[in-house]
């Protein structure tokens, strides 16, 4: 599977994980693309990382909106060549919720040409995703906005570096509920230390707090 798009609500780590997927993805593939299409928020963008990421190997492409606030009826030009060239990994940073899930749904045509992972990022630790209820409704947003459907889900539920085992297990409970209710399977159990043996995807602080 070379395309991964990865959705989620402002402050599940969405970025976060979408740099680390990239960097997992450089062991398996010889070409890697990261491409910031998060027009949402301001604060934590794959911009940031840019540096780090070229420096191993893997491309950033970072269109003129990002780190700005401007509304994106579809995708720039610049992203297309993620299409075209069949040998790269590509990896979608998409904004927050439905309303940053719009560039997907105006040009979703290119990513059903081919298979993909959709992967939702659950933190029940914030708001508007601490609830099975909450949780489902923004999968249900995002997928009818972008018009794609979810592959998977990663629990990621964390406090940064308050985070704990007992943290992490708890957000991985309510994470269970929603892959029955929402018939979409677990893949990834993230932390950023070995603080569970249920951890199945260690992650590195990329992201700058905006204060």
């Amino acid at each position: 599977m070379r395309i991964h798009i990865v959705c989620g609500h402002y402050g599940s780590g969405k970025t976060e994980f979408a740099i680390n997927l990239a960097l997992k993805l450089k062991e398996q593939y010889n070409k890697v693309k990261i491409i910031d299409i998060d027009t949402v928020n301001p604060y934590f963008r794959t911009a940031d990382a840019k540096e780090y990421l070229e420096e191993h190997g893997i491309t950033a492409i970072i269109p003129e909106f990002a780190n700005t606030n401007v509304d994106l009826p579809s995708l720039p030009p610049e992203i297309f060549s993620a299409f075209s060239d069949k040998e790269s990994a590509v990896v979608f940073d998409v904004g927050g919720d439905d309303e940053g899930a719009i560039a997907l749904g105006q040009d979703n045509r290119f990513f059903r040409e081919e298979d993909y992972a959709m992967y939702f990022i659950h933190n029940a630790r914030r708001l508007l995703t601490s609830t099975l209820e909450e949780s489902l409704a923004m999968m249900r947003d995002i997928e009818a906005t972008s018009r794609l459907h979810f592959t998977s889900i990663v629990a990621n539920t964390n406090l940064q570096g308050e985070t704990t085992r007992e943290i992490i297990e708890q957000g991985l409970f309510k994470t269970e509920e929603l892959s029955k209710a929402s018939n979409v399977p677990i893949q990834y159990i993230c932390g950023f230390h070995k603080d569970s043996e249920k951890v199945n995807f260690l992650m590195k602080n990329f992201m700058k707090l905006p204060f």
